[in-house]
């Protein structure tokens, strides 16, 4: 009998020490995060960690599961995909388990507490120890639910090992069941044809000729489908590609070089805190892909799994990492006891997946480089080996190195981070001991996966030849300097490994901004991105747009100090360039400008005169320069040779007179789908006004809602459940969700101001 999966998504929720009374449930949908709804204090316990939102407390769900046939031979499983932190489960009053990390997935074996009829499962969980994640953590059931009914004789998806060999003639691939029964394999391509099958006991081979290969290029999927005799099957998708690390080529990808072209993200999304919305990631995603981003590093623990359906299907190489600090911060409360499940949750879960690269087993950890750490490398990177001896296994290195000495009660800290980053006494400043220190690391890791230090690579890679370098944070903008970490030397650091030949690749910190890990109040988060949560980009993208997509490009952006410091840390930050042109303030005065482009020449049109940049001042795909300020239109041509192939304009606005409501992308949204929809202001003849800071506000009618509201700006203390908010940079967003099928529409209003209206119908 083939197995059955029902998602949970209907909950009642509560908050309380006990189990709340009969009075005290609401309803929610899950994914679900409690404290999104809070509003930002102060005085919030965690503070700058933790977004100022007043996190913590514990929660209880609840929902009931019909089985109309209760059948001795089927067994039944709660999955959890995650669960923010520290849940115990119950069925009909049965405890039936729980997981204490909240990032790790786990599955429940319930079959003993089922019964026919309906069945009340209960989940508690607790989020009140501390300290919490150095990022905004959220709280509650973040991640889906499935209840699962099945044979009890059964294939388990994580017990099955996908491996191939892949060359353009023949794909050999070599499947291991972890079932001792008899299995049907059977392997369809994209458009569901069968290609190849076989039937064995506990390991199968497939032989396909001309494979079509995966790549981020072209992530093209096939469906592996193994099935019993007794009807039970599963169904994968995986990708065949050839990977391969060479010291002296790089990564090869199916016999190409790549560079890994990447960003770190976090797993909030803005208002929704970090309950999981596949299909606004997905449009998050296909904002990178415009970038030319290719690789993702989903830090600093286990992703969901749709975020990795989603990295399969859209192509993104993915460098995934278990968690952050070993045995201090959030995670030193479980490593001792829970380090080695952990991991291999991750690994047993994800190691068939063509998108994964990289397993990470740690970041910027306490006494780096001592032996006491090394031990603990050691011990994590044979554990990933044993369980996955296909994909290289490293950790990503602070350029901070202290010597032994100091001993400190890590279960006693709040703020590990500025104890492993602030310099002291401990601070080895010396380059070439630091590369010391780094060597020891290296006889444990694959790759040398370094934050923040390009600026010794040359010294690394002449002291370890054979390891492969990997820049697992870099700065947006700014490098440093061989005697000064934090220099402000202007050099886009993601483009370094685009010109040495031992380096592969590069992760942004990070891709979107993000909550949590605020500099100070009142910012709710970290504004070091390429992009803001309303997907406007800064500087640094257009810069790297330029320079990783091949189509012509030019981009002008002026600074501006008016519309206000963003609280960026500093070294992350990028100039304020902006896309504005409007600065009433000047009579006949200069402002500096920055040229993002890939052209041969370009000219600046500004107000019936015609300017022409240095292009020797052309550096890592961007130049600089003043500008007169003309109020009008600001235009910038982009030459290859004697032909115009491109412009980019910037327009003095009129008043404000109208709001525009559009999505990052036109996707069909289902009905239980999310989007993000952003209100612009702009002038009559729709050009935008950026300096407006109007309220706005949203209203929707039909079937759709409205789940929250939120600015870009993460200054602005608007709550997310409300529905009006003041513009900022001239924008307001809001996410809404499909209810139904039937016709729908969402209104953004500002006094004075027509309408902006999106109407959500089905389109491709």
């Amino acid at each position: 009998m083939e197995r059955r999966e029902r998602v949970l998504k209907q909950w009642m929720f509560a908050r309380g020490e006990t189990q709340p009374a009969a009075n005290a449930w609401e309803e929610v949908t899950v994914p679900h995060d409690w404290c999104a709804a809070e509003t930002v204090t102060q005085s919030a316990a965690l503070g700058m960690a933790q977004g100022f939102f007043p996190r913590g407390g514990i929660g209880w769900y609840a929902c009931e599961v019909s089985v109309a046939d209760r059948q001795p031979d089927r067994r039944y499983v709660l999955d959890f995909d995650g669960v923010f932190e520290c849940s115990t489960v119950w069925v009909n009053g049965i405890e039936a388990g729980g997981q204490r990390y909240g990032y790790t997935p786990f599955a429940l074996d319930v079959t003993e507490a089922i019964r026919a009829g309906h069945n009340r499962i209960l989940v508690r969980v607790d989020n009140t120890r501390q300290p919490a994640d150095r990022w905004y953590s959220g709280c509650g059931i973040y991640r889906p639910v499935r209840f699962w009914e099945m044979d009890a004789v059964c294939l388990n998806p994580e017990k099955v090992c996908i491996t191939a060999d892949v060359t353009d003639a023949c794909a050999g691939i070599r499947i291991q069941t972890g079932c001792a029964e008899p299995v049907q394999a059977r392997l369809f391509d994209a458009a569901h044809q069968l290609v190849a099958e076989t039937e064995g006991t506990e390991e199968l081979t497939l032989t396909l000729t001309s494979p079509h290969r995966w790549s981020a290029d072209d992530p093209y999927l096939y469906t592996l489908r193994l099935s019993l005799a007794s009807g039970d099957a599963i169904e994968m998708r995986t990708g065949l590609r050839d990977v391969r690390f060479d010291r002296d080529r790089g990564l090869l990808i199916n016999g190409e070089s790549v560079t890994l072209r990447g960003v770190c993200l976090h797993q909030d999304l803005g208002a929704l805190g970090i309950a999981q919305s596949p299909e606004m990631w997905r449009d998050r995603l296909w904002q990178l892909k415009k970038l030319g981003v290719n690789a993702l590093r989903l830090a600093h623990h286990v992703y969901s799994r749709e975020m990795l359906d989603l990295c399969d299907e859209m192509g993104f190489y993915v460098y995934s990492e278990c968690f952050d600090k070993w045995h201090s911060g959030l995670y030193g409360r479980y490593f001792d006891e829970d380090w080695a499940h952990d991991l291999s949750a991750m690994i047993l879960r994800n190691r068939n997946r063509p998108c994964i690269l990289i397993w990470g087993v740690g970041n910027e950890v306490e006494n780096q480089g001592q032996m006491s750490m090394l031990e603990t490398l050691r011990m994590l990177t044979d554990k990933a080996r044993a369980l996955d001896p296909t994909r290289p296994v490293t950790y990503a290195m602070n350029p901070h190195f202290k010597r032994e000495g100091r001993k400190i009660d890590f279960s006693k800290v709040m703020d590990i981070q500025k104890i492993v980053d602030e310099a002291d006494e401990q601070e080895i400043e010396d380059a070439d001991e630091r590369v010391e220190r780094i060597c020891g690391i290296a006889q444990y890791v694959d790759i040398l996966s370094c934050n923040y230090q390009e600026q010794w690579f040359d010294r690394i890679h002449r002291r370890i030849p054979d390891k492969l370098i990997l820049t697992t944070e870099a700065y947006p903008f700014f490098v440093g300097h061989t005697d000064s970490m934090q220099n402000y030397t202007q050099q886009i650091p993601a483009l370094i490994p685009e010109k040495a030949p031992y380096t592969i690749g590069s992760f942004i910190w990070t891709g979107y901004d993000y909550l949590g890990e605020s500099m100070d109040w009142p910012s709710k988060g970290w504004t070091g991105s390429l992009l803001r949560l309303d997907n406007t980009m800064r500087c640094a993208a257009y810069i790297l747009r330029g320079q990783w997509v091949r189509e012509p490009m030019v981009h002008i952006s002026v600074l501006d100090n008016v519309l206000g410091d963003e609280l960026t840390k500093g070294h992350w930050a990028c100039p304020p360039y902006e896309d504005v042109w409007d600065f009433p303030q000047l009579h006949q005065g200069v402002v500096p400008y920055l040229i993002a482009t890939n052209c041969e020449r370009v000219e600046i049109h500004v107000a019936g005169r015609v300017f022409h940049p240095d292009m020797r001042g052309l550096r890592d795909g961007y130049m600089q320069g003043f500008i007169p300020w003309l109020p009008g239109t600001l235009e910038v041509w982009g030459f290859m040779g004697e032909k115009r192939v491109c412009t980019h304009a910037l327009v003095t606005p009129g008043p404000a007179a109208a709001l525009t409501l559009s999505s990052a992308g036109s996707r069909r949204v289902l009905p239980g789908e999310r989007q993000l929809l952003t209100a612009e202001v702009t002038d009559r003849d729709g050009h935008p006004c950026i300096r407006s800071v109007a309220p706005v506000t949203f209203t929707a009618k039909g079937d759709v809602r409205i789940v929250a509201t939120q600015s870009a700006n993460l200054m602005d203390h608007t709550p997310f459940t409300a529905h009006t908010l003041p513009a900022w940079h001239g924008k307001a967003s809001v996410i809404i969700e499909r209810t139904g099928s039937g016709s729908a529409e969402v209104r953004a209003s500002s006094a004075g101001m027509a309408d902006g209206v999106y109407v959500l119908a089905d389109r491709a």
